[in-house]
């Protein structure tokens, strides 16, 4: 018994440096000293991710937008090299909770009422400002407020201009990305609507975690009954290379273009 205690304690020694290693991007992985040191040093970036708790079938797990969000959301800071990216936003609107409509129909969906959702984006960012942030970039995984966000962005760049800060929703993300997707399907041969947990979304899910998140014997075809409108059997993992590379590729493009000629 006591080899056995010391071979666990020996296991947990040797694991704990590897699952307690820092994302320098993170916020959260950082010290108040940390970020303010970055901030100094040029990382002037800071970005704001939305994803959403919400029914993906019976085949996908809820946090799909999360686990896309946190993904997206640390290779564009790479990309850029320059920023640092708050704790994602895990909820968003997706229904109307009283009367159980769109996602929240379905158990475990979380939503938050228009308002609701442009005050939390809104005090995010305006966290980012006071932290000294010179840009930051709104950006979300999931249809439901996307107006919002860029309201809010476009109502706290006006306010934050004046003192050399500014504020971006970054809605190539989101739009541009589904957009080229159904291309890359239509010159395959698939011209049918993927509107939700269906081949981009499931091709996603399945590059970043399968065994983790995707049921594989419960992948089912469109059926509305059961959350899904697309065909997640089709989905793939290079599929979900392509649709997350074209997300971070498109906001990484946006940002920059900003940057070369802010309005």
């Amino acid at each position: 018994m006591r080899k056995l205690h010391l071979l666990v304690a020996m296991f947990a020694f040797i694991a704990a440096p590897a699952l307690a290693q820092p994302r320098p991007v993170w916020i959260d992985d950082l010290t108040w000293v940390e970020v303010r040191a970055a901030i100094a040093d040029g990382k002037t970036t800071a970005i704001i991710f939305v994803g959403s708790s919400e029914q993906n079938g019976p085949h996908m797990a809820i946090g799909k937008h999360n686990f896309i969000a946190r993904y997206c959301a640390e290779q564009i800071a790479g990309k850029l090299g320059d920023a640092l990216v708050y704790p994602v936003i895990p909820f968003a609107i997706t229904g109307d909770a009283a009367a159980k409509s769109a996602h929240m129909r379905f158990p475990g969906s979380v939503t938050l009422p228009p308002d609701v959702f442009a005050g939390v984006v809104r005090a995010v960012a305006q966290s980012a400002l006071a932290a000294g942030f010179r840009l930051v970039a709104l950006m979300g995984d999931h249809g439901g407020g996307q107006e919002e966000m860029a309201r809010v962005a476009q109502a706290l760049d006006a306010q934050s201009k004046r003192s050399g800060g500014r504020v971006l929703h970054v809605g190539d993300l989101y739009s541009k990305a589904d957009a080229q997707f159904d291309e890359l399907m239509a010159r395959r041969g698939i011209t049918s609507k993927e509107l939700h947990a269906g081949i981009p979304d499931t091709s996603a899910i399945l590059f970043l975690g399968a065994d983790a998140w995707i049921r594989k014997d419960q992948i089912a075809a469109a059926n509305e009954s059961n959350g899904v409108q697309g065909s997640p059997a089709l989905a793939t993992a290079e599929l979900g290379k392509l649709y997350l590379d074209m997300k971070v590729d498109n906001a990484v493009n946006q940002i920059r273009a900003f940057r070369a000629n802010p309005r």
